[in-house]
């Protein structure tokens, strides 16, 4: 059972969002030892090199730039902006990557969805699958799809639209997008899941990581870093809280 049609989607009709091309800013880092590199993406920017594209137009070809050791860990989507962790040698590597692989780690994402939420907080339990005809979008398959799990709470209301605090119990790739989707409020500017006029509304994806909870993988110490931002600077609209 899907949950979409993609041949029918909407979004398949939409312009692709514009590969930015940003060269590295000390005022990224938000962290850095021996170890590890703490750093704010911006939106715009893919994580890792892309196929057929330019190999500096990327996160980490700009961070090895400052910390030319730097291995990606995780990655963020190219319009999502927010906290990453980089290992800075081999073995941190292994152990950050054992973290996320055995979801040691904790994660809260800001977001804007369109619209008003039916509660003030709540679970989505969707099953997701690549789509394979239509890649990179995932869709909804409760026979083949994998365990996703997402955790959302209201922190403000709008006329047109509500800011939630999403956290991924899993991380599938785009979860979090797909699942606000799927329960009837899509984050505003999102080019692949959003609706027309939940597009129309933001100038980006208005999907931000501001928290991340990792244990360093030297010294075992609890380690969380935070960096919200104001979303609402980037809605096109009147919205009033």
């Amino acid at each position: 059972m899907h949950a979409s049609d993609p041949k029918t989607n909407p979004t398949m009709l939409k312009p692709k969002p514009k590969l930015m091309s940003i060269p590295f800013q000390l005022d990224w880092v938000l962290y850095e030892d021996d170890d590890i590199i703490v750093v704010n993406k911006p939106a715009g920017l893919l994580s890792v090199p892309g196929k057929n594209l330019d190999p500096e137009i990327n996160l980490l070809a700009q961070v090895q730039k400052h910390a030319p050791t730097a291995l990606i860990v995780h990655r963020l989507d190219m319009d999502t902006s927010g906290i990453m962790v980089l290992a800075k040698n081999k073995a941190s590597h292994r152990h950050l990557s054992i973290q996320f692989q055995d979801r040691l780690t904790s994660k809260t994402y800001q977001a804007i969805c369109f619209g008003k939420p039916p509660t003030d907080q709540g679970y989505l339990n969707l099953p997701m699958r690549c789509d394979w005809e239509n890649r990179p979008l995932q869709i909804i398959d409760f026979k083949q799809g994998k365990e996703a799990t997402t955790h959302w709470k209201l922190t403000a209301q709008y006329d047109k639209a509500f800011e939630v605090h999403l956290t991924p119990i899993t991380g599938r790739s785009h979860q979090l997008r797909l699942h606000m989707k799927m329960l009837g409020h899509p984050i505003l500017g999102d080019n692949l899941y959003a609706d027309c006029q939940s597009l129309a509304l933001s100038t980006r994806l208005l999907l931000h990581a501001a928290n991340l909870k990792i244990t360093h993988p030297k010294t075992g110490q609890t380690l969380q870093f935070e960096h919200f931002i104001s979303l609402e600077k980037f809605l096109t609209g009147t919205f009033s809280a």
